[in-house]
């Protein structure tokens, strides 16, 4: 089976679980995902699993990503903040919904990879820094989106204090030791409104921004588009 016949089969099950939102659909549709997966896991681009990435990190089940997309309600957003930038499929797939994407990652290497593959892809309307995801990015806030692609053990009080009035929130909350919950917050009139929407499983969100080690010489390789390597 071809990739984009995977593709719209992944589409058609994601159909059947619950995403409606035709514009997150679209998104999902408009995204390469084989360009952000690992060379070894490119038959598996359109599966509906979790993957490993550089860093001990995951490329988050599509599924999951178009649900918490779903509940961001992204589309037409002025701009979103985005915790955690990982391989960046995340972060592509809301620059199609926004008109800017500001996507905080930990780890220098995990940025850089995503900025070639953004570029790549002619993605022109993300700005990705290295950074700790618990200080959210104070120079830009307010924002009416943000979006944590880690589980914190608490919602971080910095993020809530960076969102616009009106705004929502998407956090996985819990613990390798405790269930995970994906919560959706609200910003009314200064006050906060919590709904939980179910369990997930996500890496931890952990603070700090860690000293870069030498890359490896046996680094996992990603396919991209035909022609295009991160070289």
């Amino acid at each position: 089976m071809t990739l984009a016949a995977r593709k719209i089969r992944l589409l058609m099950e994601l159909r059947r679980n619950g995403i409606t939102d035709t514009a997150v659909l679209r998104a999902i549709e408009q995204v390469p995902r084989e360009a952000f997966v690992p060379a070894p896991f490119l038959d598996q681009a359109y599966e509906n699993l979790a993957l490993p990435i550089e860093r001990g990190q995951t490329l988050s089940q599509p599924q999951v990503v178009a649900r918490m997309t779903q509940a961001l309600a992204a589309a037409g957003a002025g701009k979103v903040l985005e915790v955690g930038t990982g391989s960046g499929y995340q972060t592509a797939v809301l620059s199609r919904l926004c008109r800017r994407v500001y996507s905080v990652e930990r780890y220098r290497e995990l940025v850089g990879d995503a900025e070639r593959r953004f570029r790549a892809l002619k993605l022109h309307n993300i700005v990705p820094r290295v950074g700790d995801g618990w200080n959210g990015w104070p120079e830009q806030a307010p924002f009416p989106r943000i979006i944590v692609t880690a589980a914190a053990p608490d919602v971080p009080g910095a993020l809530v204090d960076q969102l616009a009035e009106g705004g929502v929130l998407v956090v996985p909350v819990g613990g390798r030791s405790r269930r995970q919950e994906l919560l959706r917050l609200t910003k009314e009139n200064a006050t906060v409104r919590e709904e939980t929407l179910g369990p997930v499983r996500f890496v931890p969100l952990v603070s700090g921004v860690p000293e870069e080690a030498p890359k490896p010489a046996g680094r996992i390789q990603y396919s991209g588009p035909p022609g295009w390597s991160l070289a």
